[in-house]
């Protein structure tokens, strides 16, 4: 089990973390309550973060960021993709866990994030049905048609 919980109500780490998935785990246990599914995620985020330091500890030492393929060519170095691979996995997992936003109650699943960019995208210079009753003009002869005639004076278009 990930995490138990501990005398004083919160949640205990998982044994065995170090610092950076011990730092992930306090800030998201301590700020907010967790199923247990959510604990268990948490748990497998934490234990990510701690082999992408040392992934990354490892590649800060290499003193080449290549390596000789069997043929003799040059190479990215085995690590390099190691460390891509576990940066994704640990923005897969903490997405996963669905957490909040500062002004949000609940959290929403990487599909409903994206939902909600694309609506704010496609509908960010949307003008009410209120507004553009404001912008028609009447034609001159003092009518407003639906067919022939209706003008907006946003867009600067007459229509005859």
């Amino acid at each position: 089990m990930a995490g138990q919980p501990s005398s004083e109500g919160g949640l205990k780490p998982p044994t065995g973390l170090k610092a950076p998935g011990r730092r992930l785990w306090v800030s998201v246990a301590e700020r907010y309550v967790l199923t247990a599914a959510e604990v268990e995620m948490l748990g497998q985020a934490c234990r990510t973060g701690d082999e992408l330091d040392r992934l990354e500890r490892a590649v800060r030492a290499l003193s080449e960021l290549t390596t000789r393929g069997s043929t003799g060519q040059l190479k990215p170095h085995p690590l390099l993709s190691e460390v891509r691979a576990h940066r994704l996995l640990l923005e897969r997992l903490t997405s996963a866990l669905a957490l909040p936003d500062e002004d949000e109650d609940v959290g929403l699943r990487p599909g409903q994030k994206h939902s909600r960019r694309a609506i704010n995208v496609r509908w960010k210079n949307h003008v009410p049905n209120a507004k553009l009753a404001e912008l028609r003009v009447r034609l001159p002869d003092g009518h407003a048609s639906a067919s022939a005639g209706v003008c907006y004076a946003a867009s600067g278009v007459v229509c005859v």
